[in-house]
């Protein structure tokens, strides 16, 4: 007989258990969280004002100033305490007109977007062909003999997010080393109407920096199809993109605070930036108003946990998280009595349940990468997934290993335990960082259940005995 089955079964049978009680003890205060929760119409209001009435919000913009400000007229208006905005110095990188033009073989103008960070092109434009690539192995195989004064393309297939998006991070650089004069990658989605998507990218240090742009997914299989076949494509391609000096910004905070713990936290949050298209509304404006409706309905119910609940509004994580970053400074030594990080940054779809634990961040970078932050422990993943079992009624309780998110990752660096909102992601990368990143996507339902996960993980991470890294 092989034992170790059996003691892997006993021990499950311990952990539950043990933390049986969790269920138990906070189903009632968890029922009335989602109850209050999918009857709230607050939250869904502001987020509806943050799109409609402010839009979008790139870093070192007057519209992330305005959302600044609202943010924290409503954290007020909520009962929260120890409201403040922490300043915080962004990159303020300003996109000017852009356009892109095909010459040959058919004159037509292209939709486009340039990427978050490029160069302008010289005054005048940039017109060359282009040679299109699916891998940087084949850019590398085509040598620069034949990349040299040409536009590179990387016409790569959509093979999930954090496998594909290296192409619009470091494109460019790849493209200079061979000497070509501009870049462009085919919109990282896996589905298109014709729309394209920005995003971040950057250049390598020593490396001649050139223009660099998303076109949509049908220009560039179009394109690729061309120059397979033999057909000269040329391109006219004009970008005023430029970057200014950094500019003031700020995290938004405020509170519950706890009654026998108040010095040990619970934070969570998302970013209150967003890219300069679109309004934001599902990067990351749900993720923000999610967090500030779940915080303000434990208020409201009069739920005052053991520890400090804190809700923070990180800026600038589209193109730097400095935020993030900030947030860590600001704590100093302090960063020890956090017990907890949850993030929203996935958008307001259906939620599944939470990523817990180091390893979130690598799985969204495609499996590159260090795992950011500690593995929790087989009994505090436990206790975590009994946790969820108290989101049963909405379905939103799955537990999995690796969660957390960027503008947490500084704080998940130091111990701090992070968990990242799951939602089935059905069309989050459609909208995401495009003109169509708009309010009429939010499902209020959806977002109502966003909100009421929220809330219960939240709540009892800080008031249920134990901190997590105590459960050995």
């Amino acid at each position: 007989m092989n034992i170790r089955p059996l003691l892997f079964i006993v021990g499950a049978a311990q952990l539950y258990s043990a933390d049986a009680g969790v269920v138990d003890r906070y189903q009632p205060v968890a029922s009335k969280l989602i109850d209050a929760a999918m009857k709230d119409e607050t939250g869904i209001a502001r987020l509806q004002y943050l799109c409609d009435r402010i839009g979008n919000r790139l870093s070192g913009t007057p519209g992330l100033d305005k959302a600044i400000a609202y943010s924290a007229i409503e954290m007020k208006k909520a009962g929260l305490q120890n409201v403040q905005t922490l300043a915080v110095k962004v990159p303020h990188w300003v996109r000017g007109k852009e356009s892109i033009v095909m010459l040959a073989p058919v004159a037509r103008p292209l939709p486009m977007l340039g990427l978050g960070g490029s160069v302008a092109t010289p005054e005048g434009g940039i017109e060359a062909e282009v040679i299109a690539v699916s891998t940087f192995g084949e850019l590398t195989a085509l040598g620069e003999d034949k990349v040299k004064g040409k536009i590179v393309l990387f016409d790569a297939p959509y093979e999930g997010y954090g496998a594909t998006v290296i192409y619009r991070s470091s494109g460019a650089s790849r493209g200079a080393k061979l000497g070509a004069v501009a870049s462009l990658v085919r919109s990282v989605t896996g589905h298109s109407l014709r729309s394209p998507h920005t995003g971040a990218m950057n250049y390598e240090a020593g490396v001649a920096k050139i223009p660099s742009a998303a076109i949509t997914v049908e220009d560039s299989m179009a394109i690729a199809r061309l120059t397979k076949a033999g057909v000269p494509v040329r391109l006219k391609m004009q970008m005023e993109a430029h970057t200014e000096p950094l500019a003031d910004s700020a995290n938004v905070i405020a509170e519950i605070p706890g009654s026998e713990k108040p010095e040990e936290v619970v934070v969570l949050g998302g970013h209150i930036d967003s890219w300069d298209v679109g309004q934001g509304a599902q990067d990351d404006g749900s993720g923000i108003m999610a967090s500030l409706a779940a915080v303000a309905l434990i208020k409201q119910l009069g739920l005052q946990p053991k520890r400090t609940i804190r809700v923070v509004f990180w800026t600038n994580e589209e193109n730097g998280t400095a935020g993030g970053k900030a947030y860590r400074e600001w704590l100093g030594d302090k960063v020890k009595n956090h017990v907890a990080a949850i993030e929203m940054d996935g958008g307001a779809e259906k939620p599944l349940g939470f990523g817990a634990g180091a390893g979130g961040e690598r799985r969204r970078a495609g499996g590159r990468g260090e795992p950011r932050g500690i593995e929790l422990s087989d009994t505090a993943l436990a206790r975590v997934s009994d946790i969820g079992k108290l989101l049963a009624s909405i379905d939103a309780g799955n537990i999995t290993k690796g969660g957390g998110g960027a503008d947490i990752g500084a704080i998940m660096a130091e111990g701090v335990p992070g968990l990242g909102l799951r939602t089935v992601g059905t069309h989050y990368f459609d909208w995401h960082h495009t003109e169509a990143d708009t309010f009429d996507k939010i499902n209020p339902q959806e977002f109502k259940q966003c909100v009421a996960a929220l809330a219960v993980m939240s709540f009892v991470l800080a008031d249920m005995p134990e901190r997590l890294t105590d459960l050995k």
